[in-house]
C-alpha cells in the first residue's frame, strides 16, 4: 500500500524567493514539498485578507502544512483562515501585533517608512538597514542573494502590511520556531515558541539542520 505523503507549502520572507528553504532536509518518502512565490498586489490598497486568499488558492491539497518565514509567517497565518485544517508553522516571525518590537511600532506610528525615498525602495538592502539597523547591515551580504522580488508595488504593499498587521488573537495550535538572537523580532517579545540557541533572523539559512529536526518532531 502506497504511503500517503503530507503536503508542505512554503512561503518565504519579505521580498525573498523560495530558495531560502534550500537547506531544509525533509524525507521525500514522507513529504511533498511545494513553494509559493510572492504575488504582485492588485493595488496598493489590496487588503491582506484578499491577498492571502489569492495565495491560499494555490494550495490544492487537504490538511496542508503551511510554513512561513518572517513576513511569510504572517502570510501563512492569514492564508490559514481561508483553508480547512491547515497546520501553521512560523519561523522567525510573529503571531500578533504585541510581538512586534517597539522600533517597528514606532516606524508605523510615526509613518517614518514614508520618509524612505520611493524610488529607492526597490533596494531592499538599503531599506533593511533603514528599518532594522546594524543587524541588517552586518547580515545583508548573506541574505541579499535571496532577495529577488524587486517589484516596487509589492515592496510598498508588503512593508505597509508588516507594520500595520492587526492580528490580536493567537491560534494556540501554531508551531513557532524562533532564534534567541533574532534582532528583527527580538525573542523577549515572543511567547510560546521553540527557541534556537544562536539563531538569528536568517537562521533558515544557517540553522536549517536544527530547524529540520524540529519540523520532523512536530509535524
Amino acid at each position: 500500500m502506497k504511503k500517503t505523503k503530507k503536503h508542505i507549502y512554503f512561503v518565504p520572507g519579505l521580498a525573498a524567493s523560495s530558495k531560502i528553504f534550500e537547506y531544509l532536509k525533509l524525507p521525500e518518502e514522507d513529504f511533498e514539498l511545494h513553494y509559493i512565490e510572492w504575488l504582485v498586489p492588485l493595488s496598493e490598497n489590496e487588503k491582506i485578507e484578499d491577498y492571502a486568499l489569492r495565495m491560499a488558492n494555490q494550495v490544492i491539497e487537504e490538511n496542508p502544512i503551511l510554513i512561513g518565514v518572517s513576513f511569510g509567517g504572517i502570510m501563512v497565518q492569514e492564508m490559514g483562515k481561508h483553508l480547512n485544517n491547515a497546520k501553521i508553522v512560523i519561523i522567525s516571525s510573529v503571531k500578533c501585533r504585541d510581538e512586534l518590537p517597539k522600533r517597528l511600532k514606532l516606524i508605523q506610528a510615526t509613518m517614518a517608512y514614508k520618509l524612505f525615498p520611493a524610488g529607492a525602495i526597490s533596494n531592499l538592502e538599503d531599506f533593511s538597514v533603514f528599518a532594522f539597523g546594524d543587524f541588517a547591515k552586518k547580515r545583508i551580504d548573506l541574505y541579499k542573494k535571496y532577495l529577488s522580488v524587486r517589484d516596487e508595488s509589492y515592496l510598498h504593499w508588503s512593508i505597509y502590511n508588516v507594520l500595520h498587521w492587526k492580528n490580536e488573537v493567537i491560534d494556540d495550535s501554531i508551531l513557532h520556531i524562533h532564534g534567541v538572537e533574532d534582532h528583527v523580532f527580538p525573542i523577549k517579545h515572543i511567547e510560546n515558541c521553540i527557541s534556537i540557541k544562536n539563531g538569528t533572523h536568517i537562521m533558515i539559512l544557517d540553522k536549517a539542520k536544527t530547524i529540520s529536526k524540529i519540523l520532523l518532531e512536530h509535524i
